[in-house]
């Protein structure tokens, strides 16, 4: 009888926010060495069923990098990187195609309508969302840098996402954009989340992570920030509190934000159901970043 009063007890604290946030859409971003974890994949997306189930509108954008890179040492291709991104030539570009298409994608959506709810992968095979032009970054001499085929996305198709959520159906979106002329764009899965986020006013993009959320100390996490402003995150990157890997995700957070998303979280996807515990409670297990 306790533990049944417990349940309840945690059902009713979830109450007020499942009625804050009915209706309302979150994007979710999902990569990284979480889809090495099918534990913390079938957490994530038993946590996306319900979002869908009590009213939220969930959306997918996902990555794919170490499947990728697997993928390229099978075909004898060496990974070469150009700051930090992913140099991505034709044959890479149709790797990584395949891979974050026709296998992560469509493992995401089988796996939710296994859960008994409703997906689709929207992207160039179905109905593509995301449109990109080359990235175009400069060296210290302000010399262009040849990336090959990436991308950085301009326009998402709202409209289509729109109404594949207003059916109860949860999009799974992979960074794997179309040109103007229709040619496939190799795109950072977090720029892309961002992108959604801010064209569709998300109430909230969640980036899952192999760690807790930010740090003060990386080698402690019970050094996590539990609620931090846009001003000081900036701070952070400054002072190189915040570093490597978690700048462009962090940085990604800031512009959404200054677009109009309302918080943005980073959560632990080690952690089971963290996504419904950083929404759903009082006191949350990630990083939750407010304008």
């Amino acid at each position: 009888m306790d533990e049944a009063i417990r349940k309840a007890k945690v059902l009713i604290e979830a109450m007020s926010w499942i009625q804050r946030f009915r209706g309302r859409y979150v994007v979710v971003k999902l990569g990284g060495s979480t889809l090495d974890d099918q534990a913390a994949v079938n957490s994530l997306l038993t946590d996306v069923v319900f979002m869908a189930t009590v009213g939220m509108r969930p959306i997918i954008v996902h990555g794919g990098g170490k499947a990728i890179s697997a993928g390229m040492a099978a075909a004898g291709i060496e990974p070469k990187f150009v700051n930090g991104r992913r140099y991505t030539d034709n044959k890479t570009l149709q790797i990584a195609s395949r891979i974050l298409v026709e296998e992560i994608c469509q493992s995401i959506v089988d796996r939710i309508n296994q859960n008994g709810s409703r997906s689709t992968g929207l992207h160039y095979g179905t109905e593509n969302v995301l449109t990109a032009t080359r990235l175009t970054l400069r060296d210290d001499a302000g010399n262009p840098i040849d990336l090959g085929h990436v991308g950085q996305v301009t326009d998402v198709d709202i409209n289509a996402i729109t109404r594949v959520c207003s059916t109860g159906t949860i999009p799974v979106i992979p960074c794997i954009a179309l040109s103007e002329f229709g040619h496939r764009m190799n795109v950072n899965a977090d720029t892309a989340a961002a992108a959604v986020a801010r064209a569709i006013g998300a109430e909230k993009l969640v980036f899952l992570s192999d760690i807790p959320g930010i740090l003060t100390n990386v080698k402690d996490p019970s050094s996590r920030v539990s609620h931090v402003t846009g001003a000081q995150v900036r701070h952070m990157i400054a002072d190189g509190t915040i570093a490597g890997g978690m700048v462009p995700k962090v940085e990604a957070a800031l512009d959404a934000l200054d677009a109009g998303v309302r918080k943005v979280h980073i959560v632990d996807a080690a952690m089971p159901h963290s996504v419904l515990l950083e929404i759903y409670s009082d006191t949350g297990v990630g990083t939750e970043i407010v304008a």
